[in-house]
């Protein structure tokens, strides 16, 4: 029981630390550059969830073309910068990952 404590005390102070920043804070008081850089967080974040499944499917880092997670991410990628649409991003890589993980396996 204790070590439920223990985590749900941890998970309050979490939370309320990060809900001060939200509630406390004047988001007009910051500096243009900092609200500027917070624009770039979710994609860092995104690109930090994603990278490691497609760069490393085994747990070992493997770029070369024998990898069909990233080669069909660097597809999607490509799309994605092309033409600004997720869905055409979600409609090549998909498809483009079935048919390399068919053809190399």
């Amino acid at each position: 029981m204790s070590a439920w404590l223990i985590i749900a005390a941890v998970s309050l102070i979490t939370f309320g630390l990060r809900a001060s920043f939200i509630v406390f804070a004047d988001p007009h008081r910051f500096p243009h550059i900092f609200r500027q850089s917070l624009s770039f967080v979710p994609p860092a974040v995104f690109a930090a969830i994603v990278l490691p499944g497609l760069a490393m499917p085994n747990g070992v880092l493997d770029l070369t073309l024998s990898n069909p997670r990233w080669v069909a991410g660097l597809l999607a990628l490509a799309v994605a910068a092309r033409t600004r649409h997720p869905m055409a991003a979600i409609a090549t890589g998909l498809p483009t990952l079935w048919l390399l993980q068919w053809v190399l396996h």
